[in-house]
């Protein structure tokens, strides 16, 4: 019984891998130009452009539904989305300020095991920065964020934070394309791990804050 369990288990596993990475591929096309607003995204078409069934084409679309780059509209179905430049701007505002609270929270509360996982995440990323590998660092972005919504120890800051940051994350990611913005990134997340790891919890919220609006600039550059 657990083996078909852990069978069962491992096959959703993979599905949603196939899915989130589709979702990935999609949403930088959309961002890059390849996929212009109003492009009708058919599902069959995708899954035979990417290799892949349906059934993560699917979930990838639904998923990008929810980040705003994709729009089901009646009679003709996913279409590429227009971002709205308000929108995004008061979504960055909105995380700017509940990370701001998250890191001030982290640098009040964090056991010293959440502390030394915060500073190996950053080291680990000091590598990607110097080799140029977006995707890399991208990956480890999201792990130092969630290292620190953890470390508030307050599942609705938790909660909330994930959700923002999830309706963003193709405008996250996408900004690391920009010239400079690793090695950029990289100094802003040193000075907020500086500020935690010595208990600075205003230090800790303000740096974040700039961290925050720094990544803001996605906002020109892709949406119109």
């Amino acid at each position: 019984m657990n083996q078909v369990r852990l069978q069962a288990e491992t096959k959703i596993a993979a599905k949603r891998t196939r899915a989130d990475t589709l979702r990935q591929r999609i949403a930088d096309e959309i961002l890059v130009g390849k996929l212009p607003p109003g492009t009708r995204l058919e599902e069959q078409d995708l899954a035979d452009r990417f290799g892949v069934s349906r059934t993560p084409v699917r979930e990838a679309l639904k998923a990008l539904v929810e980040t705003g780059l994709v729009d089901i509209r009646p009679h003709r179905g996913a279409v590429v989305a227009t971002p709205s430049r308000q929108h995004m701007r008061d979504l960055f505002e909105v995380m700017r300020e509940l990370e701001a609270i998250c890191a001030r929270y982290a640098a009040q509360r964090m056991t010293s095991a959440e502390r030394k996982k915060l500073a190996d995440l950053h080291e680990q990323s000091r590598q990607m920065v110097r080799d140029g590998e977006v995707e890399a660092y991208a990956a480890l972005n999201v792990a130092f964020h969630s290292c620190i919504f953890e470390g508030t120890h307050n599942t609705a800051l938790v909660e909330n934070s994930t959700a923002v940051r999830r309706r963003l994350s193709p405008f996250r990611r996408a900004q690391f394309r920009l010239v400079g913005r690793l090695a950029s990134s990289f100094a802003e997340h040193e000075s907020v791990v500086n500020a935690i790891l010595r208990g600075d919890a205003i230090a800790a919220e303000q740096a974040m804050a700039r961290h925050i609006s720094a990544a803001d600039i996605t906002i020109e550059e892709f949406t119109r």
